[in-house]
């Protein structure tokens, strides 16, 4: 009996030919994953009226798809550098000492969100289909009727799903095999 040869890293045994196109290509099969990314908005700012329309449109959407799909919720780091840089400029820029003293809080309050790994929390609805045709069908479908429930959405990108994967994979550490630096 030979026996089956186990290895260490994940990336061995996770089912993932390529991520393409915003597509997840699986190994050894026709299916692809693949969805849209859900704009998150806050409905506690709203009215109650608007709220509770919100929710309703959310549960009929979710009523109405009839075939299998995952809701995924994935953390992704907050990138402000290209803000603190903004922030910096101003600040060297300024000569007003009250002006000064402000921006300065902002750029003290903005270093405080970096070292404390905040995150963004992204909302997913994916799906698994072999035809291309349908994936697209679906994907339209989708986008359409969260914008007629008041949310926006899109297809999910390349980075969106590597994002996933990471949370799931890696604990949220981006991961970097496979890469070629130059």
């Amino acid at each position: 009996m030979a026996q089956e040869k186990r290895s260490k890293y994940t990336n061995d045994f996770v089912p993932v030919r390529s991520i393409t196109n915003g597509v997840i290509v699986l190994e050894n099969s026709n299916e692809k994953v693949t969805g849209v990314k859900i704009f998150p908005r806050n409905i506690f700012i709203l009215d109650p009226d608007t709220r509770n329309l919100i929710i309703n449109n959310l549960r009929s959407i979710y009523n109405i798809v009839d075939y299998e799909f995952w809701i995924i919720a994935a953390d992704r780091p907050v990138d402000i550098t290209a803000y603190l840089s903004r922030l910096q400029l101003l600040y060297n820029s300024q000569t007003n000492p009250v002006k000064r003293k402000l921006i300065m809080d902002d750029i003290n309050k903005a270093n405080m969100f970096t070292t404390n790994n905040v995150v963004d929390t992204e909302f997913y609805l994916l799906f698994k289909e072999t035809d291309m045709d349908k994936i697209q069908k679906k994907i339209r479908t989708l986008i359409q009727t969260f914008a007629s429930a008041g949310l926006n959405a899109t297809q999910t990108s390349n980075d969106d799903l590597r994002v996933i994967l990471d949370n799931f994979l890696n604990g949220g550490q981006t991961t970097t095999f496979g890469t070629v630096m130059s």
